[in-house]
């Protein structure tokens, strides 16, 4: 029976956080002074700032409310945040208040470093889809933390869902229990 270790290393990928800056915006007026920004809003209701340090796009909506995406860490939200608050001032709009920032989901990847047979462990857990005629991934949903793994035949893997590291790594720790009981049922 292999045997699964207890630490795989996860690194964060992206995380999606959101914050409201208590200021309209005027988008039509962001658009034409701020290069890096896309706005359609025919099609779309928010523009979209392209910050380039750290790598990363913002989601601004004339109501002052902001989705920030792309970034690595929380420290490179608050970056990300204050830059565009920079940005607004040049068009005359300025945050006074600090903005408080929600994290919405972490995508992380990782590996387990060991092969898996998704098709018995399709079958040993629960909530599981595997439709390996349509993605090569096995999706597995924790309920709490409630987070989503995609599992790889390889032991790659793909955590989405979480919202702190907290919630992470527990949810990385009932994966890892999950799959050794599964194994012991082989």
């Amino acid at each position: 029976m292999a045997t699964i270790k207890s630490k795989t290393s996860l690194k964060i990928q992206n995380i999606v956080a959101t914050t409201s800056l208590g200021k309209d915006v005027p988008l039509t007026k962001l658009a034409k002074t701020i290069p890096n920004t896309e706005y359609n809003p025919e099609q779309f209701p928010g523009l979209v700032l392209r910050v380039k340090e750290p790598k990363s796009a913002v989601l601004v909506f004339s109501s002052g409310n902001l989705v920030c995406t792309g970034t690595k860490s929380i420290a490179q939200v608050k970056l990300v945040i204050e830059q565009v608050i920079k940005t607004l001032k040049k068009i005359n709009v300025n945050v006074t208040e600090k903005p408080k920032i929600t994290v919405q989901n972490i995508v992380a990847s990782g590996n387990i470093n060991m092969m898996l047979n998704l098709n018995f462990l399709a079958l040993e857990l629960e909530n599981t889809e595997y439709e390996p005629e349509q993605f090569p991934g096995l999706v597995y949903k924790l309920i709490e933390p409630n987070a989503t793994f995609l599992l790889f035949s390889n032991g790659k893997l793909v955590c989405t869902g979480t919202k702190n590291n907290q919630q992470l790594n527990d949810s990385m720790e009932q994966l890892l229990e999950h799959l050794k009981v599964a194994m012991n049922n082989k």
